[in-house]
């Protein structure tokens, strides 16, 4: 995030002093291919300037006697920001930095280039950690806390590298100052990092979410022959997480070469992975550790599935509002099935959806005239 002292001048566009030095307004192309662009004095930076690195990032700030001082903005190849204070080329104090999307994913303090003292980091989803990192920079410690996109449920406890060790349910009571208060749920049981695999769901299948567990019942459907269904606990407005889809973790490869009897409860996560649900965990007294496979299908859905970083079972899919719901409504979602399958006539789902897309067709014709 600073110019390298090691390159080389190799050509300098500008005026020059008396000693050949730049100064003025010059452009400096480095041995690196990096390139500076600012205001010189007698062969030092000096007042604004902007250096393009060779990977496409960029650093622009306020250079006084060569090292950048003040507030810097660094940018990164993917478009990602860091704004920060520099002393003497280096960042030290408070910085900010944001995604390629402006969204914010780090907020705290540096010492010498090297993150220090307590920061926040945050996740696309809404999910956040915060806590003093170690020498390294890193999210490790004995109290350092995740906490749920609502703000206020958390857990608190061991952390590495910003990855759960063990913790307990906690809430989050104030947040003066940017600095957080806890307090530790009495009794809270211990979660700790549970990723699935390709055979193992859960360790602690009978564990609930303690975020999901405010949001989310599990009872009949309203859908006739649907079986359960996923209904909220809650009023919650547009936008909110409501619940999370875990599973063993597949391959496109099994879930496509087997029966449709079978894929009932998966979702693709990635393009080489696939959640799944399989019996006998479908049933709510063998896993209730998530319960996002349990919102049944619409073509009128007030949920979408999204990618979410879970504290306990890493990257999965959460279940998200897309419109203000009621406390006892039932939340649905598309299921997302290839409506126009390459080769193939008709959309490539199981029958009940096949029927269900063409009672939709229907009725929308219906409702157009057509």
């Amino acid at each position: 995030m600073d110019s390298d002292d090691e390159n080389i001048e190799e050509a300098v566009e500008g005026p020059l002093d008396e000693d050949g030095q730049p100064h003025g307004f010059c452009t400096i192309t480095y041995s690196s291919s990096d390139r500076f662009e600012g205001h010189f004095t007698h062969g030092e930076k000096n007042g604004k300037g902007k250096f393009f690195f060779f990977d496409g990032s960029t650093l622009e700030g306020f250079y006084v006697d060569d090292a950048l001082q003040g507030q810097g903005l660094y940018t990164y190849e993917d478009g990602g920001v860091l704004h920060g204070t520099y002393v003497d080329g280096e960042l030290n104090g408070p910085a900010q930095e944001f995604d390629g999307e402006g969204r914010l994913v780090f907020k705290g303090q540096y010492k010498d280039n090297n993150r220090c003292g307590e920061c926040w980091v945050y996740y696309p989803d809404g999910g956040c950690v915060f806590g003093e990192v170690n020498e390294d920079g890193e999210m490790t410690g004995e109290s350092v806390a995740y906490i749920y996109p609502d703000r206020r449920t958390a857990l608190c406890g061991s952390f590495v590298d910003g990855e759960l060790i063990e913790a307990r349910h906690a809430t989050l009571i104030s947040n003066e100052s940017g600095r957080p208060r806890f307090e530790i749920t009495p009794n809270s049981p211990m979660y700790s990092y549970d990723k699935s695999t390709s055979t193992c769901i859960a360790t602690h299948t009978l564990l609930p979410d303690p975020y999901e567990n405010q949001r989310v019942f599990v009872a009949d459907s309203m859908i006739k022959g649907a079986g359960q269904g996923l209904f909220a606990k809650t009023d919650a407005e547009t936008d909110t997480v409501m619940a999370f889809y875990n599973g063993v973790r597949i391959t496109h490869s099994e879930v496509d070469s087997r029966d449709w009897a079978l894929n009932g409860n998966t979702i693709s996560l990635d393009e080489d992975t696939v959640i799944d649900v399989p019996q006998p965990f479908d049933q709510m007294e063998r896993y209730c550790a998530s319960l996002g496979h349990k919102a049944n299908h619409s073509f009128t859905p007030n949920c979408k599935y999204d990618p979410f970083v879970h504290p306990r079972f890493g990257p999965i899919k959460c279940i998200r509002t897309l419109k203000p719901v009621q406390k006892n409504e039932e939340l649905m979602v598309a299921y997302g099935y290839d409506h126009e399958p390459t080769g193939k006539n008709g959309p490539e789902a199981p029958d009940w959806y096949k029927q269900e897309l063409e009672e939709f067709q229907q009725r929308q014709a219906a409702s157009t005239g057509q």
